[in-house]
């Protein structure tokens, strides 16, 4: 199922595989993705194909600087004939969220998603509501649009298990996409080939994957040094600890095996930790990059053998 699953996201999204490997990562995982890229390299277009891909109700949220928090998580209105309130759903009550350029809404809308992110429920006039499962929440920013925009806070940055970045297709890559274009093929050709009780057995297997001891202090080893390098004002969360591991046994339920190596912490550390790294005013000034001091921290503790 995860092989036609990945299938058939990879023959409508013309990108790089690992792109589509991590996203079925954080699906399985239980977490949330951010997508963030230049304009047009399909970030819109992994999504929706993801979405209609599985059998889940599909909730697209097109933020902009006049949305409120109320389109998201709902408003109680009154009702003239029985004389109450009445709850009215926001968009946010379906499984699979599309939020797309979520940096251009203010951040009294964006805090509207932390309860939701965090917690699978959202609370409207004291009123808790449970979101459908699986529910998971894909976010796309552009990087380099800044008027009109409002960066995500750290709080809410940290509840995505990772952030991606697509970059640009290859020569052969766009050449197919193409074709496609020019034989009207469609997103809405996708079939879907898993329902939401196949993603929750996933993700009930994936919890199921032995983590070592020894691999639980490999991926400590990594999460301690972020909090200790000099470099970094900000190191890695708790939350973030654990997205890693259950990043980790996701990943190894998808390549095939009940227990995680060494190889899935390494492989997925990197888009699971680096934007939760906040770089100190010094280490900016000396234009250090996140993405080149994190693999070396990664790399710093011994690997575990078993």
């Amino acid at each position: 199922m995860l092989n036609r699953l990945r299938e058939t996201i990879e023959s409508y999204f013309i990108g790089k595989p690992e792109a589509v490997e991590n996203m079925l990562i954080c699906l399985i995982a239980g977490g949330h993705v951010l997508l963030e890229d230049v304009p047009g390299v399909g970030k819109t277009t992994l999504a929706k194909t993801i979405a209609a891909a599985l059998d889940c109700s599909f909730g697209r949220i097109q933020f902009t600087p006049d949305t409120l928090p109320g389109d998201v998580v709902g408003l109680s209105v009154f009702n003239m004939k029985t004389g109450e309130f009445e709850h009215r759903e926001g968009a946010i009550m379906k499984q699979i969220i599309l939020a797309d350029e979520i940096n251009r809404t203010s951040p009294k809308t964006q805090s509207a998603l932390l309860e939701a992110m965090a917690e699978g429920q959202v609370s409207v006039d004291g009123n808790i509501y449970k979101l459908p499962e699986p529910f998971m929440v894909i976010a796309t920013q552009n990087p380099v649009e800044f008027l009109g925009t409002y960066p995500l806070p750290e709080a809410q940055i940290d509840r995505f298990m990772m952030k991606l970045s697509l970059g640009y297709p290859s020569k052969e890559m766009e050449e197919t996409l193409a074709r496609n274009m020019l034989a009207g093929k469609t997103l809405d050709d996708v079939s879907p080939v898993c329902s939401g009780e196949d993603v929750m057995r996933l993700r009930s297997e994936a919890s199921a994957v032995h983590v070592s001891d020894r691999v639980l202090e490999y991926i400590s080893g990594i999460i301690s040094r972020t909090r200790q390098e000099k470099r970094f004002a900000l190191g890695a969360s708790p939350r973030a600890f654990l997205d890693l591991t259950k990043a980790c046994q996701a990943r190894a339920l998808i390549s095939g095996r009940d227990f995680v190596r060494p190889d899935d912490v390494k492989a997925v550390a990197l888009c699971t930790l680096h934007h939760r790294i906040m770089l100190t005013p010094e280490a900016k000034i000396g234009h250090e990059d996140v993405d080149q001091i994190l693999p070396s921290l990664i790399l710093t503790d011994e690997v575990p053998v078993a």
